[in-house]
């Protein structure tokens, strides 16, 4: 069950004067400006995180400014792949403390599905807000934790030791997107992005009808998620995971070169988040109906 998982909001990082609120013109040495920008604005490009007008400045402030060493991005409040590495691990981090605390207390089904409802619904308001919420991405991956901790047990109780096998899958389908985005045999484009969107949609309906099948007449509804079909649609939610993975690296790395504000490491980790925990769910389903 991946409810909390907003798919339809694989957008760019927030606005404010610009697309991803950095639509500013490119710092020294990166491309410029509508080429190879997606953050570029098609008016005159304008910074709204500029400091003043520099237009007062006296000649002798002037001169101080351009003799100053260059500021580098910690001192320009620019997002880094350090800000995005540190952000990632706290939500995950919460994420896999709020499991083991779960697992360990064994909380009642009834609790971990009530924590995946609210992990869903902090998950879309922000994925709705225009700037990143710590409160809420950390209160997602705490709720979700919690879920997940109920679900693996649940799992885990009747084929032993499958948690441990998806995470592992987890991990290497991580690994492989990465190794495989760096070494460009996967370009993340706007076709590419199309079509991921068109495919989760689909994917998408086409489980919420197989639930809504299986609380009317009972079992597995239309039987998308066991058997043969359930190996080809276990199968397909997982290389949806793993392009979510592409679309979260391409945007992590625009983010990083075209300067997106500090606070914006938030929502990288927000969407690797996502990500990882909806590989890791359709990998419990998938290792259980080959174990079944």
């Amino acid at each position: 069950m991946r409810s909390s998982n907003p798919v339809f909001s694989r957008r760019g990082f927030s606005r404010s004067g610009g697309y991803a609120g950095f639509g500013a013109a490119p710092q020294a040495g990166s491309p410029v400006a509508g080429q190879g920008n997606p953050y570029a604005q098609t008016q005159p490009p304008t910074n709204p995180y500029a400091a003043g007008d520099q237009q007062n400045l006296t000649p002798e402030q002037l001169q101080q400014m351009y003799g100053a060493p260059p500021a580098g991005p910690l001192q320009t409040g620019r997002m880094t792949m350090d800000d995005v590495v540190m952000r990632t691990g706290m939500t995950l981090g919460t994420v896999i403390v709020a499991a083991a605390a779960a697992w360990i207390v064994q909380l009642p089904v009834g609790v971990g599905f009530g924590a995946a409802l609210v992990a869903m619904v902090l998950g879309l308001v922000q994925s709705f807000k225009r700037t990143a919420s710590p409160a809420l991405i950390m209160g997602y991956a705490l709720f979700e934790g919690l879920f997940l901790g109920v679900i693996s047990q649940v799992y885990n109780e009747r084929w032993s030791g499958i948690p441990m096998q998806a995470v592992l899958g987890t991990m290497a389908v991580f690994v492989g997107v990465l190794v495989a985005y760096k070494t460009r045999l996967i370009r993340v484009n706007a076709r590419f992005q199309r079509f991921v969107l068109a495919a989760a949609i689909g994917f998408v309906l086409l489980m919420a009808v197989n639930l809504l099948f299986a609380l009317i007449g009972g079992g597995d509804g239309l039987g998308f998620r066991s058997g043969g079909l359930g190996i080809v649609f276990g199968l397909v939610g997982v290389v949806l995971g793993a392009a979510f993975l592409a679309m979260d690296f391409k945007q992590i790395e625009d983010g990083v070169q075209y300067g997106a504000p500090r606070e914006e490491s938030w929502l990288a980790a927000f969407g690797l988040t996502l990500s990882l925990v909806w590989i890791y769910l359709e990998l419990l389903r998938l290792i259980s109906i080959f174990r079944d």
